[in-house]
């Protein structure tokens, strides 16, 4: 589970440096940004095998040895990324933000899908649950630590800010979507005994909570005021958190994502 939930944030994290405008923001930010992936790289790579999420039957698509082998070259890419990014080397820094990307795309589908689940639908609402998860957690993250950023670099312009915003709320609505279709799609097959604290909490903290809070960030950033904006954005991180570690908790009893 743990596994499962840093490969999540490093996909969320790693995209929303591949959609930001990064010309606008300094260097410094994606150096800082690179250490964190580091560290969340190193502590998949440490527990991938260990309280496993449920697999659908089948040959997995990459062994756990293969799957540490990822982590590591993404620990090792974001090292450099950060190096580079510290002497300002944009465009190798660039191509460490696709290659961190590719990798742990690879790594979160492997982790979750099989090679026989991903020839039916139920699969790929797998995986599109887990990466839809991933860019809301990435959203709220990387959007609240850059609204950090703006205590050290006054300087810089609002638009990045206002882009991660965006799509923090794009993310929460294709959250909202999937997990319709997926409720749809299973809710006969759910047991009568479910906590009803645990689907609330998915719910309410994990949907419907980031949707309010991305409506307050797009007002107070009309104003330019990024120090409000960062504090509603925290506020984002801890509702994603919690809603997306209940629907995790949902998954592995209930066997199908909400």
């Amino acid at each position: 589970m743990i596994a499962q939930f840093t490969l999540r944030l490093i996909v969320g994290i790693s995209f929303m440096w591949v959609v930001m405008p990064r010309k606008e923001v300094t260097c410094g930010f994606f150096r800082i940004q690179m250490m964190v992936v580091l560290g969340l790289s190193v502590l998949a790579g440490l527990t991938i095998g260990r309280d496993a999420v449920p697999l659908p039957s089948g040959e997995p698509l990459l062994s756990e040895i293969t799957l540490r082998v990822l982590c590591g070259l993404t620990a090792f890419i974001a090292y450099v990324g950060s190096v580079v990014w510290m002497l300002a080397r944009r465009k190798p820094g660039d191509i460490a933000i696709y290659l961190i990307f590719l990798l742990s795309t690879i790594s979160l589908t492997s982790l979750v899908a099989s090679q026989d689940s991903l020839s039916t639908s139920t699969g790929w609402l797998i995986v599109a649950s887990e990466l839809s998860t991933a860019l809301i957690l990435g959203a709220a993250m990387t959007g609240m630590l850059l609204g950090h950023w703006y205590l050290t670099a006054t300087a810089m312009s609002i638009k990045p800010l206002s882009t991660l915003t965006l799509w923090f709320g794009a993310a929460a609505g294709l959250r909202l979507m999937i997990s319709i279709i997926s409720w749809l799609a299973f809710a006969p097959e759910m047991p009568s005994n479910v906590e009803t604290v645990w689907l609330a909490l998915r719910w309410i903290a994990g949907i419907l909570g980031p949707l309010a809070v991305f409506v307050m960030t797009w007002k107070i950033l009309k104003y330019r005021n990024t120090q409000s904006a960062t504090g509603v954005l925290f506020v984002g991180v801890i509702l994603t958190f919690l809603g997306e570690l209940s629907a995790l908790l949902l998954y592995r009893s209930l066997g199908f994502p909400l």
